[in-house]
């Protein structure tokens, strides 16, 4: 059965879930969009990235999934993406180089868009490195890291951001040492709000609604005004 052509890049912010392609610097990338209910809408707009396609990861991951979800329902409209290689996303992993100018295409188009909202950047584990590594240069309103690799990819030398800024890792995760994340943000002045989830690892198995309150409950103080 021949595979349905992706839709073409939107000319207007979609007023609902909608799948489609953004053009990237090495040929298209896949995206989701979608809104949040009009009723309580924000005036903002979160991108939201994955973990490492080398290993499996996409803009359909559970934790993604959930981080997107919880933001729409703070009022926030959201964007996903494939970084290249994962999914039918054009070109190859790059280590975070070329992801980060992928993310950068879908902030232009975002904020070509929607010139006036506000840009919340959010990622899960390499997604949340991809993001910090960008969230200076992108001018970014708001970060959501989940998992930061610590260790994994340098932290050490990325310039901070100045906006407001949370961490939620759980203490028994499997592939980011847990320790080394709260001894980096320890390093950090002025550090960014940091949950740490017992009883949970990196994919936040039976933690993901305790995930999403996280979320919800750290960004009721930041969120731009409403979306006449």
């Amino acid at each position: 059965m021949t595979q349905a052509a992706p839709s073409p890049t939107p000319s207007a912010f979609p007023d609902a879930l909608a799948e489609f392609t953004l053009q990237g610097p090495v040929g298209p990338l896949e995206a989701i969009s979608d809104t949040a209910e009009r009723p309580c809408a924000r005036r903002g707009v979160a991108v939201i990235c994955h973990p490492n396609s080398k290993d499996g990861g996409t803009m359909r991951n559970k934790v993604v999934t959930m981080l997107e979800r919880s933001l729409r329902e703070c009022g926030l409209d959201t964007l996903r993406f494939n970084f290249r290689s994962a999914g039918e996303s054009a070109g190859e992993y790059d280590e975070g180089r070329g992801e980060s100018d992928d993310l950068a295409a879908a902030v232009a188009w975002v904020r070509k868009l929607r010139p006036n909202d506000t840009l919340w950047l959010a990622g899960f584990s390499f997604g949340s490195y991809v993001t910090l590594r960008n969230a200076v240069k992108l001018q970014a309103d708001a970060l959501i890291s989940i998992a930061p690799p610590v260790g994994r990819w340098s932290h050490e030398t990325l310039a901070l951001p100045a906006c407001p800024w949370l961490v939620v890792m759980g203490e028994e995760d499997e592939i980011v040492e847990p320790q080394a994340v709260f001894d980096w943000i320890d390093s950090l002045e002025p550090p960014p709000e940091l949950v740490r989830m017992p009883e949970t690892g990196h994919f936040f198995h039976r933690r993901l609604m305790d995930l999403r309150g996280a979320v919800k409950h750290w960004a009721q103080d930041y969120l731009p005004p409403a979306r006449e």
